[in-house]
């Protein structure tokens, strides 16, 4: 299983001191099913704990990945929950597009992707 987060996110990730190996755990999880809502469409929503706060006070991922047996999980949006209760239906939308599309993209495409500063791979 290969790991990724998009542009927005890698910058929310860095600015939030976030690391690699939260990221892999939670992507993880996601893969063993324990996530907080199925949005549909590819799309998952994810708990990550804040330094200090744990999970409740925390963080909450929108994540792109195809169970069963999808290669890759991307991250694409974050937000703390004290900022805002959910993402709109119109959110949801063009991010469940952005993680069919890059879900479905060949090992080329990708590797273009990684080329040009789009994705990220999370390494531990």
């Amino acid at each position: 299983m290969r790991v990724f987060k998009n542009k927005w996110f890698n910058r929310w990730a860095r600015n939030e001191k976030i690391s690699g190996a939260t990221l892999r755990k939670a992507a993880e999880t996601i893969i063993s099913g324990h996530v907080e809502a199925d949005l549909g469409a590819s799309l998952f929503k994810k708990r990550i704990a804040k330094a200090g706060t744990g999970k409740s006070g925390g963080y909450r991922t929108i994540v792109g990945y195809k169970k069963p047996n999808s290669e890759r999980i991307i991250f694409l949006y974050a937000f703390s929950k004290n900022e805002r209760a959910n993402i709109s239906h119109k959110e949801e939308a063009a991010l469940s597009m952005a993680a069919e599309v890059f879900i479905s993209a060949t090992d080329q495409q990708v590797s273009e992707l990684l080329k040009r500063g789009s994705v990220w791979e999370v390494k531990s």
